[in-house]
């Protein structure tokens, strides 16, 4: 049996803009034109959800750091607005985050809407206006859905601690009805430290403690997240940009440790993720964007992409209490044709031959049985599962996945430009920016040294979010 997809015909943005080059992506976020990396701000308000992120308006390389700006109905399709925040005389704009004010604590509401606040770095001496300023972090307030931004008159509202500290997470904790803040301190002393700052105003904070994220630096997120889908049973959750956390447990004063750090990325390209705040109770999910840092799009108009919106979840293992990532069930929107097959796959043989297309997802299970490697081969690109050593391995990068029940279950994501792997209970990801050749569009399964079962493959030919 084989398959065979449909190729993709133009597209065009909402504003005209042609979004179909070679190595646009088809479902992953990209500005329209220049630079980008760290996602920024990411809120949900009136039905909506705000993407912001670091982004050069001048040109395809790093530097003149301001807030692009995109909203969205469904974290898949995008209209990318205005840039939100531009430098000023404090530095230009580096990372941070946004929170909806609902209760109007820093009293910047004016109207029916309720506010929506950034808090962000200036990046004190990254500029000739902001020549010999240190980094200190400051508030742009939006009380119109987000169109427009006024910066805090008051700003920075936290001086300089030291280095170059930046990067602040904030959230809105119930319990002390206090907002917190986690900041990078960049510290040259220790430098995995974190300090956590709590403010009933978002306008003056008193420092809390210090965490320390071992193997981490920048970008903090922290997080409450229930164990197992149990309300009465949860834990803190702190992040770091490089994919490392830590649990524990948070009293709206101090962060304890109680385990960790631990690894979720074995990839080659995610950074700097950051989660979504206000997301609705009833939806109830904790949703993670990150940057696919170091990418390369020769010719293309753009620079860097983002990941696709995942799910997180804390989960129990037999070595203890996990962190586990996976693609938003919105991805299911995107379906368009469907293959299927399960059976019996011998060396040197495979049920996808003819398979061609560029945007992809496949769910995989397959008991090794007398094979020694099984995997897939997407656009002449392997990633093989190494059974005896019970590693995936792509590009060069290999993580450690153990069978369940002795299967291997995976999906895989696969843009113009990149390939996304998950583990389908969540505990492994790997993501890598990713350029096939242009005449190669094929999709094959194999087995090696014997043959496997497949007990389910199934393939998805993805619509383009243009």
């Amino acid at each position: 049996m084989t398959a065979a997809f449909a190729a993709a015909s133009p597209q065009k943005a909402a504003d005209g803009t042609l979004t179909n080059e070679c190595y646009r992506p088809q479902y992953h976020f990209t500005p329209r034109t220049n630079w980008t990396n760290d996602p920024n701000g990411l809120v949900f308000y009136a039905g909506e959800y705000h993407l912001f992120f670091q982004h050069n308006p001048t040109g395809i390389d790093w530097g003149n750091m301001t807030w692009g700006h995109a909203v969205g109905p469904d974290l898949l399709h995008w209209t990318q607005l205005d840039h939100a925040l531009l430098p000023d005389r404090l530095g230009t704009i580096f990372s941070g985050s946004a929170v909806v004010d609902g209760d109007n604590t820093a009293g910047f509401q004016d109207g029916p809407e309720k506010t929506i606040v950034c808090i962000f770095t200036s990046a004190g001496g990254t500029s000739p206006e902001s020549k010999g300023r240190p980094f200190t972090q400051s508030l742009a307030y939006s009380t119109d859905r987000g169109r427009t931004w006024k910066k805090y008159a008051g700003n920075p509202v936290l001086g300089h601690i030291s280095g170059g500290n930046r990067d602040p997470k904030v959230l809105w904790h119930a319990a002390s009805r206090r907002w917190i803040m986690a900041l990078y301190l960049d510290d040259a002393k220790t430098p995995n430290a974190y300090a956590l700052f709590s403010s009933p105003n978002l306008k003056e904070w008193t420092r809390l403690c210090t965490v320390e994220v071992p193997g981490a630096t920048e970008c903090p997120d922290f997080f409450e997240l229930p164990v197992d889908g149990d309300p009465k049973k949860t834990k803190w959750v702190f992040w770091g940009a490089s994919n490392d956390y830590v649990l524990g447990s948070f009293d709206g004063k101090e962060f304890k440790r109680e385990a960790g750090p631990f690894k979720s990325h074995w990839g080659a390209n995610r950074y700097a993720a950051q989660t979504f705040s206000d997301i609705p109770v009833a939806d109830g999910r904790r949703i993670q964007l990150a940057w696919m840092s170091g990418g390369k799009y020769p010719g293309m108009p753009f620079n860097q992409q983002f990941t696709f919106p995942a799910a997180l979840t804390l989960r129990t293992f037999p070595e203890g209490v996990r962190l586990c990532t996976q693609p938003i069930r919105e991805l299911d929107s995107l379906h368009k044709g469907r293959f299927s097959w399960k059976g019996t796959l011998e060396p040197n043989a495979s049920p996808l031959n003819g398979a061609r297309g560029e945007l992809f997802e496949i769910r995989l299970v397959v008991e090794p049985s007398k094979a020694s490697s099984i995997g897939l081969t997407i656009r002449g690109m392997p990633i093989k599962y190494d059974v005896r050593e019970g590693t995936l391995t792509c590009l060069d990068k290999s993580a450690p996945i153990g069978l369940t029940g002795g299967r291997l279950a995976l999906q895989v994501l696969v843009d113009r430009a990149s390939i996304e792997i998950f583990t389908t209970d969540g505990r492994v990801n790997m993501a890598f920016c990713f350029l096939p050749a242009d005449d190669n569009k094929t999709l094959s399964i194999f087995a090696e040294g014997g043959a496997a079962e497949v007990r389910a493959l199934d393939v998805w030919d993805l619509k383009s979010i243009y």
